[in-house]
This record gives structure tokens, C-alpha cells and sequence, in this order.
């Protein structure tokens, strides 16, 4: 399936790092004091950390994989499936369901394949339904858990800017003998807190919801399959196939 660079998110990044940076120089502010090495480190290093240890290696990396999602979306088209199951449907009707065989080595989804395979095998509506379900579940919990790796990023973040700007505090505090420092310090330890919020909030946490919501389609297109598969199945008619396949589209 084909994605396509999904602009919104795009520009919400754009939007939110344009609104701080723009909020920062209105206010006087200087943009150098915003950019810490340091504090980013501490947050970004500490928090990739925890979630590291909280996961599995494969989890973990599925999860790092899923985020091009967010910027170049998986394609979805509803009203092709409908009409790809529409075409099956008819040459059911005419040639019975092993008619259906030829078309099954010009699928390339593998879900897609195994589902005409047994359709054409002549697998049971309920049979075809049930060895389906079990993968789309699969499949679910698996994204799910991927997603769940940015979920917690957002979770750790702000705790971790937290103690960034502890222990910057603390230096603060070693250097008391020299007044000089004191502003400036006190200024670099509070950037860590920043990193820690912004981050979860205007990155990690809307990555995880929006990833949240793409697996949700795909979910959706693969139960569109199964009622489709299974009404083929059951020999009913196209246009009542079509009517219901309809109802999952909003």
C-alpha cells in the first residue's frame, strides 16, 4: 500500500516549534537560550532509556519503524476493496468459486491471498472468519504494543526534564560563591524542564495517538475483507455485499 506525505502533521510540528520559538523572541528572549545540548541529552537520552528497558528489542524497533507513519501515511482506499470485492463476487456468481483461483497470484497483500485462498479451498463462511480474526488480532496487538513505545516516551519525558533541571540546580547551588552565575544557571537548568514537556506533548504523545489511529484503519479495512470473504461465501448477491461493506465506510 502506497503512502502519502501527510501534510496536517507536518504542519502541526511546524506550527507548535513556530509558536514557542515566536513566543521566546517576542517576549525579548534569546533563541541560544533555549538550545542546551546538555538538557537535551539528559531528557532525550534518559527517556529513549526507559523506554528501552521497558520493551523488548523487537518491540522497541517496530515502534522506531512506525514513526514514518506519522509523516508518510499508509494509503487506505475503502471504496477500492469494496469494488475489488464487488468483482470477486460476480466471478463467484458465474464460475463458481474456483474461478476464483486465477486471480489469487495477482494479490500481493499476503492477508488478501489467504483469504480468497480459502474462499476458494471452500472453507466454511464461519471457518474463513474465525483463522482470520485470530491474525487480525494478532497483527493489532502487535502494532499496538509498537505504538505504546512513544505512548511511554511521553510518560517518561516530563519526569526526566524534571530531574534535568534538578541537577542542574544543583550546580546552581555548588557555584553560590559567584552571583554572576547564579541567573544564567538558574535559566539552564529550567531549559530541561521544557525539553521534557514540549516533548511529550507536542511530539511523543500526539505520535502515539496518531499512530494509534492509523492501525485502527487498517484494522478496519481488514474486517471490511472478512464480511466481504464471508458473504461471498454465503452466495449473496453483489449489491447487497456492496450495501454492507458500505456501512464501514463514514
Amino acid at each position: 500500500m502506497r503512502g502519502g506525505v501527510d501534510f496536517i502533521s507536518v504542519a502541526g510540528l511546524a506550527m507548535a516549534l513556530l509558536a514557542i520559538i515566536g513566543g521566546q523572541i517576542l517576549e525579548g528572549g534569546h533563541l541560544g537560550s533555549l538550545l542546551q545540548v546538555t538538557a537535551f541529552l539528559i531528557v532525550i537520552g534518559g527517556t529513549m532509556g526507559a523506554v528501552m528497558l521497558q520493551s523488548s528489542l523487537p518491540v522497541f524497533l517496530a515502534g522506531m519503524k512506525l514513526l514514518k507513519w506519522v509523516f508518510v501515511t499508509p494509503r487506505f482506499h475503502p471504496q477500492r476493496l469494496i469494488e475489488e470485492v464487488i468483482s470477486w463476487s460476480q466471478v463467484a456468481r458465474k464460475g463458481g468459486l474456483l474461478a476464483l483461483e486465477p486471480l489469487i497470484d495477482d494479490l500481493t497483500d499476503p492477508f488478501k491471498r489467504k483469504g480468497l485462498q480459502m474462499l476458494v479451498d471452500g472453507a466454511e463462511p464461519e471457518k474463513i472468519r474465525e483463522a482470520l480474526e485470530v491474525e487480525i488480532n494478532t497483527y493489532e496487538e502487535h502494532q499496538r504494543q509498537a505504538a505504546k513505545v512513544w505512548e511511554s516516551a511521553g510518560g517518561y519525558a516530563p519526569t526526566i526534564g524534571i530531574i534535568g533541571a534538578v541537577m542542574g540546580l544543583i550546580h546552581v547551588m555548588e557555584n553560590l560563591s559567584d552571583p554572576s552565575k547564579l541567573g544564567g544557571g538558574i535559566a539552564v537548568a529550567f531549559v530541561a524542564t521544557i525539553y521534557g514537556v514540549g516533548s511529550a506533548n507536542l511530539f511523543f504523545l500526539p505520535v502515539a495517538n496518531k499512530l494509534k489511529a492509523i492501525i485502527g484503519h487498517q484494522v478496519t479495512i481488514r474486517e471490511m475483507l472478512i464480511e466481504g470473504l464471508g458473504s461471498i461465501a454465503n452466495g449473496e448477491n453483489p449489491r447487497v455485499i456492496e450495501t454492507k461493506l458500505q456501512g464501514y465506510i463514514l
